[in-house]
Formats: structure tokens, sequence, C-alpha cells
């Protein structure tokens, strides 16, 4: 591994829900135990007071402060950019655990000049057993990394929000993340880390963003998100979440990365579950089964939210240049 570049990572983790209390604790700890540690932590509440209140009781050591913008992800994400003093500004999901070495690797990415953002992979920790018809081509239903994603560090359209980190001046460059896009409480929405990245490198074309599969994070799914009423309506939102974002950015910017995975990941993927069906493993049927009608949920999603004409959101929130603490 290249030496890591020594640059002040801040990292900021988004909190919405008491309910989720013991996840946030353990996403703090596992900050704690880096072997390059960040300079420091940021832990955003979104519109809870009571966990507010408890999050700047409880947790030692960490920077703990309201969503200052509109309930959801992006707007809890923009105020903690803004509280944020680092050069870098990581992104932990507060039911995901790093790796002891997760800054580590995310800051042997910026000895490039010309990189912009670096994340990772998003391993899932399963609440028991994964089910069997589950395909791994769809991992990012449940917010993780899936097959057809690179097995060694490579520019990226874009990366996955569990494990990102961009610099500073990404954020004032381009603004924050748009609100009106992604995730609000348990709705489940997204991209807004794909409109970010695309807006980011449209504006520096010179520049990129680095995946680094080695740069691990681990995300918990719960049970909750292991059926395939779920499976279906995240399908389902996620084509609505494309269709915004490509009324954005572009249908071709927009669908860059989809194209190939739709017409060779996922053909392979099915094809694959036929063949371990046919010889034994019945579920191999059902996860060639989940890839067509998860494909074809998301394309119904997608053709659905092009014929909307609502509004899409605010801009960009803006992020002040200088630190805001």
């Amino acid at each position: 591994m290249r030496e890591a570049v020594p640059v002040e990572i801040s990292v900021v983790v988004c909190a919405y829900s008491l309910e989720r209390w013991r996840d946030l604790v353990e996403a703090v700890a596992s900050l704690r135990r880096q072997s390059a540690p960040p300079a420091e932590v940021i832990v955003v509440i979104d519109h809870n007071d009571a966990l507010l209140v408890r999050a700047g009781a409880k947790l030692a050591d960490v920077t703990v402060v309201p969503n200052r913008h509109g309930r959801g992800l992006s707007g809890a994400r923009n105020s903690g950019i803004a509280a944020a003093s680092g050069e870098i500004v990581a992104f932990l999901d507060d039911d995901a655990i790093a790796d002891g070495d997760w800054l580590e690797r995310l800051g042997v990415g910026y000895a490039d000049p010309r990189v912009q953002g670096v994340g990772g992979a998003v391993v899932p920790r399963w609440a028991g057993r994964r089910p069997r018809w589950f395909p791994a081509e769809f991992g990012w239903v449940v917010g993780c990394s899936y097959v057809g994603q690179p097995v060694r560090p490579t520019p990226v359209r874009n990366l996955i929000g569990a494990n990102m980190s961009y610099r500073r001046q990404a954020f004032q460059l381009a603004g924050g993340f748009r609100e009106g896009i992604g995730r609000v409480g348990r709705t489940p929405l997204g991209c807004e880390e794909t409109e970010l990245s695309i807006r980011v490198l449209a504006l520096s074309p010179e520049h990129r963003v680095l995946y680094d599969p080695e740069a691990r994070v681990e995300h918990r799914v719960p049970r909750s998100r292991q059926r395939v009423r779920y499976f279906l309506a995240r399908c389902y939102a996620e084509g609505l979440s494309k269709a915004l974002v490509t009324r954005l950015a572009g249908t071709e910017r927009g669908l860059s990365a989809e194209r190939a995975y739709t017409f060779r990941v996922l053909p392979r993927g099915v094809l694959a579950g036929i063949v371990a069906g046919a010889r034994g493993d019945l579920a191999g049927f059902g996860r060639a089964a989940a890839i067509v009608a998860g494909l074809g949920t998301t394309t119904l999603g997608y053709v659905l939210g092009r014929l909307r004409r609502d509004e899409i959101g605010d801009e960009p929130a803006p992020v002040l240049p200088s630190p805001g603490r």
C-alpha cells in the first residue's frame, strides 16, 4: 500500500433515530480505533431533539450538532460539512462500522492531486444469514457494494454514501448535497451522492473520484431490509431517484454507469442463477428472478419519474470556504 498522505480528515456521521442509538455508538467507537485518527468526529442529528440531547451528553470527544437545513440526509450532511474543519470531509453511516485502517486507506487516494473524492467498499453485516434469494448484483438495495464494481483502485463516477469522502475544495467548487434528493427518515430514496459527484466532475473535468475496495466499512442490514417487499420498494425508489438525477445532470451523465451494469453485469447474474438452479441450488432460480424483478421495478420507477413534472427541490446548500467552527 502506498503511504498515506498527511491530511486532516473530519468524519461526519448523520443520525436521525433513537432506535439506532447502539448502532451510532458503535460507529463512533470504530472511528476511535483508526490507525490514522480523524481530526474530529462530527455527529449531525436530523431534527430529533431527544437524540440531540442524548448524543451531546453521552458521546465523549465528539462534536454534536443539529441539522440546520431541511429534514433528511442531504441537509444533515451539509450541516456536517459546514461544521467540519478538516481538509478532507469523510462520511460514515450511523449503522456502519469502519475497518481500523479506513481513514488511512482514504488518505492514500489523495496522494494524487487530481483526486477530489475517495470512497470504498461497503460490506453487508446481515442480521442472521443473507437471504439465499438475494442477488449480490443488487447489494446497493441495502446500501452496500455490489457485483460489477471495481476490484482495485479505479476512478468512478460516484461513491457509495455509507463510505465516501471529498476534499473541502470540492464543496467550495460545487456546493453541498442537493436537498430534495435522497433519504428522509426511512423513505428509501437515494442518489444524492451520485448527483453531487456528477456536479463536481462536470465543473472540473480534469479531476477524478476514486473507488478503493480496500477502504472498507461494514454496514448493518436489519431483517426489515431482507424482505422481498423492501427489495422491490427500494428498486422502485432508485428508479425515481435516477430520474431526478437525469433531469438535473442529463441522461448521458446520469446513466453512464448504469448502462454497463444493466447490459453486462445483470445478464451474467441471471445466467449464473439459472445455471446454479439447474445444478441443484434451487435458490439460484430465486436470484435470477430477483434480478429480473429488480431491474423491471427500477425501470418502472425511472419511467414514471421522468414523466413527473413536480419540483425537484432546493438548490444545493451553500458551504462556506472557511471552517464553520
